[in-house]
């Protein structure tokens, strides 16, 4: 297993603000602790040819202006290159699994909220869309992104819509933020969960949407790896379990297909436990 983290993303934080610096920093120590034997890879920056598949170049342009996004997405000193550090950190798993890896992006901030032009939901760059863009671009024919977090990705399904090879879906709570991801089209497809849903239920549910991404017969995933779906999350209400977590990671190693994860949500003090039981079951 390779994850690829940078100390450089627990450089900015706001008071009381659910995405913070715990999320990595307890996550990747934990993970180094127990798994000595993993490899953390160094890697750069995503540049502007792979950022622009995905963004307008107006968008990394706001990046730099100081001034907040909205009321959850605030302007940080050099959240710009923080997001680019992120989305290379992305970028480097994605080939590392192309190269038979299993590889996991442990950074922050997270990304599939961001759209084309906008920052919003704790996103500032679309990380698993750029990914999924540039393995496009770079030959691959099939290219699946799974989103397990709580929240829809919007700006994941807004970039991919229509893109000729590639397929997301998303199984997340409705009613929740941002609204979106009611209903199935072309080639985004969504499983909404009712809040409190019994997690036996809501695994049957992720079932289904795995199901529907193996139908695709993808030769690359990408998975939106988000942990807020769990039951004692502070700003959802879903009921996964813990053990729920390393059930996605077998599912993911049965399928044999070259994948990489990406941490999206997840914001109890339980996430270093959750990230290490799915990819755990990965690793199995």
């Amino acid at each position: 297993m390779q994850i690829f983290t940078d100390a450089r993303c627990l450089t900015y934080e706001a008071p009381g603000h659910p995405e913070r610096v715990f999320r990595v920093r307890e996550t990747d120590r934990l993970l180094r602790e127990r798994y000595p034997d993993w490899e953390w890879p160094r890697f750069g920056s995503a540049v502007d040819e792979d950022l622009l598949r995905a963004h307008s170049p107006a968008h990394l342009r706001r990046l730099e202006v100081p001034e907040d996004f909205d009321g959850d997405t605030a302007y940080h000193d050099g959240i710009s290159g923080i997001a680019r550090l992120a989305c290379g950190g992305a970028l480097a798993a994605t080939k590392a699994a192309l190269s038979g890896e299993k590889a996991f992006s442990l950074m922050r901030p997270p990304g599939h909220h961001a759209e084309r032009e906008r920052a919003m939901g704790f996103c500032y760059l679309n990380h698993v869309a750029v990914c999924a863009l540039w393995a496009l671009a770079k030959g691959i024919g099939k290219v699946a992104v799974w989103d397990f977090d709580a929240h829809h990705g919007n700006g994941t399904e807004a970039i991919l819509k229509g893109v000729k090879g590639a397929l997301y879906v998303s199984a997340h709570q409705v009613p929740c933020y941002p609204g979106t991801g009611l209903a199935s089209e072309g080639n985004c497809l969504n499983f909404p969960v009712a809040p409190l849903t019994p997690a036996e239920s809501h695994m049957s549910i992720l079932e289904d949407s795995w199901k529907a991404l193996l139908d695709f017969d993808p030769e690359l995933v990408l998975v939106s790896a988000g942990f807020d779906a769990y039951e004692h999350d502070p700003i959802t209400q879903m009921s996964l379990r813990m053990n729920d977590f390393r059930t996605l990671g077998h599912w993911l190693a049965a399928s044999g297909t070259p994948a990489a994860a990406l941490l999206e949500g997840g914001y109890s003090e339980d996430l270093p436990k959750l990230v290490e039981a799915f990819l755990a079951g990965w690793n199995e």
